[in-house]
């Protein structure tokens, strides 16, 4: 209510501010940056492991449980670790420090996953290292199906027909969110 008495007595003093306000705007949204998607910092390892034959608890009692232990003792700046364990599949995530070098943690990462594979059975295949972004996870996700399509049909037509325009779509948001740095799409 203050504000109020004070607008009141003072209308030149808001009259004024209403104007600063109404002059600078465009200047400042202007000069604002445009970014629809945030750029999010967070550096993660994803690993992820293959070997057919176990369903997941034994591959998590083998291998995963295993890993993990490794990779606490090998790898600096662990924040904390996720895993999930699939039928004949192990898939490990390595959220790091903020500050923490990725490529030093790829290393890390790379020599424990080389030190757990000799100790596991034969024909258990290397794992797929992979630096996981939270700015590279997909804003869409498509299903197709058709009644009477086989799924080689369904897959020629979302390669032939859906991909090349969805491929467009994606360029032109890359362009909207990185503004001035739509050289790099």
């Amino acid at each position: 209510m203050w504000i109020v008495r004070l607008a009141l007595n003072r209308p030149y003093t808001f009259i004024v501010l209403a104007l600063l306000i109404f002059i600078v705007s465009p200047v400042m949204i202007s000069r604002t940056p445009t970014d629809i998607f945030p750029s999010i910092d967070i550096p993660v390892v994803s690993v992820a492991w293959q070997y057919s034959g176990l369903n997941a608890e034994e591959l998590e009692g083998r291998l995963t449980t295993a890993y993990e232990k490794a990779l606490t003792a090998l790898v600096d700046n662990i924040e904390h670790i996720e895993s999930t364990t699939y039928s004949g599949t192990a898939v490990v995530k390595i959220y790091l420090q903020p500050n923490s070098s990725l490529d030093t943690a790829n290393a890390q990462v790379g020599a424990a996953s080389e030190f757990m594979l000799k100790s596991l059975p034969p024909g258990t295949l290397p794992p797929e290292i992979i630096n996981f972004s939270a700015s590279s996870v997909p804003v869409l996700q498509l299903g197709l199906s058709g009644a009477g399509l086989s799924e080689q049909q369904l897959n020629d037509a979302s390669q032939n027909y859906v991909r090349p325009q969805l491929i467009t779509v994606r360029a032109r948001w890359c362009r909207i969110r990185m503004g001035a740095n739509s050289a790099r799409s």
